[in-house]
């Protein structure tokens, strides 16, 4: 071989050789990143859950149940809620606390949908604790009486519904969650003048349209009696509950868990466990998720130089049936479990290793 021609081949061979290396350094330029995060994403999952298990761990407690519910899966079976909201925590030491806002909820993993209805605080119900009827008087008086137990078992047989869970949470956890989430998008209805979470007169102020609140302006929104009654006020919980999901499910709110997670543990108590709330929230990543919420008609009487209220025995009978409704709505389709379980095993394998 002429020198010439040795040249040109090795010339060819040092191309070729050039263009394997810059074909693997576009490919490790991809790859690597790629891996990166893949790696960086699968230690946040596992911090994620780590952090949130241990959280809800602080956070559990069982009530005692006069009359066991049935248990049911989360996965693939339709589940109910009472959701409780009390004014108090170690600062303000009120004493005697009620449930300042009271919320029955149901959410259904094969059709994808969520219930909600709130109950004014004022209701006039029997009370109803261990199995005993105490006395008539507002619903959100049984938490004083027994707390969390007193509560479900007087809302399960006013409703005539199952409750499977149950979650308290003070007023903190409710405004760092929203600050977490960079504030939720809202109509306010009018302009409002309200107080603070400190009680500070006239320190919370909002003109009327929509807007971004924060954590206090959100609990201003929710909290205020100035600008409707106890059953509007209800509504607008519902709203805030329903924007707060929406911001929570949004695919950029994802890195937020974790502090979430940490200020939901402190400033809350439920029975249900980790396993429970990965299969729930499988549900609410789901595109179609969808949520309605209800309001009860009603009339306001004195009793016992109490003002009260009177919900129209129509109206309770029609939500009632709606929420039954949605307690016992099974899509035929036979994949939907088995993919809801297969993805709730991924992410405890995940978690696990």
């Amino acid at each position: 071989m002429s020198k010439q021609n040795k040249q040109a081949r090795s010339t060819r061979i040092q191309t070729i050789n050039k263009k394997k290396k810059r074909t693997q350094r576009i490919i490790l330029s991809i790859l690597i990143p790629l891996f990166t995060v893949i790696l960086i994403g699968a230690i946040y999952i596992a911090k994620l859950f780590a952090t949130v298990e241990n959280e809800l761990d602080a956070s559990f407690a069982e009530i005692d149940r006069h009359t066991p519910v049935e248990k049911v899966n989360p996965i693939d079976e339709p589940v109910s809620f009472l959701f409780m909201g009390v004014d108090n925590n170690d600062d303000r030491q009120l004493g005697s606390t009620r449930a300042d806002s009271i919320i029955y909820a149901t959410l259904n993993p094969t059709t994808h949908e969520m219930n909600m209805v709130s109950i004014p605080r004022d209701t006039y119900v029997p009370i109803i604790n261990k199995g005993t009827t105490l006395r008539y008087d507002r619903i959100n008086s049984a938490y004083a009486v027994g707390e969390e137990s007193a509560m479900v078992e007087t809302v399960e047989a006013w409703l005539d519904l199952p409750i499977h869970y149950y979650a308290t949470f003070n007023f903190a956890a409710f405004l760092n969650i929203i600050d977490e989430l960079g504030g939720i998008e809202m109509d306010v209805p009018v302009a409002i003048n309200e107080m603070n979470s400190n009680d500070q007169s006239g320190s919370i102020q909002l003109d009327e349209g929509f807007q971004l609140l924060n954590g206090e302006e959100a609990l201003a929104l929710a909290r205020t009696r100035k600008i409707d009654n106890d059953v509007a006020r209800g509504g607008r919980q519902q709203m805030i509950i329903e924007a707060i999901i929406k911001k929570a499910l949004n695919f950029k709110s994802i890195s937020k868990y974790t502090r979430i997670a940490e200020t939901v543990g402190s400033n809350m108590q439920t029975d249900m466990r980790m396993n429970d709330m990965l299969a729930i929230a499988q549900t609410g990543l789901n595109d179609s998720f969808s949520i309605s919420t209800h309001i009860f008609e009603w009339s306001s009487f004195t009793e016992r130089g109490m003002d009260l209220v009177r919900i129209n025995s129509d109206s309770l009978l029609s939500i009632q049936n709606e929420l039954s409704d949605s307690l016992n709505k099974v899509e035929n389709s036979s994949n939907t479990s088995a993919t809801n379980e297969d993805e709730l095993t991924t992410i405890k394998d995940t978690t696990e290793n």
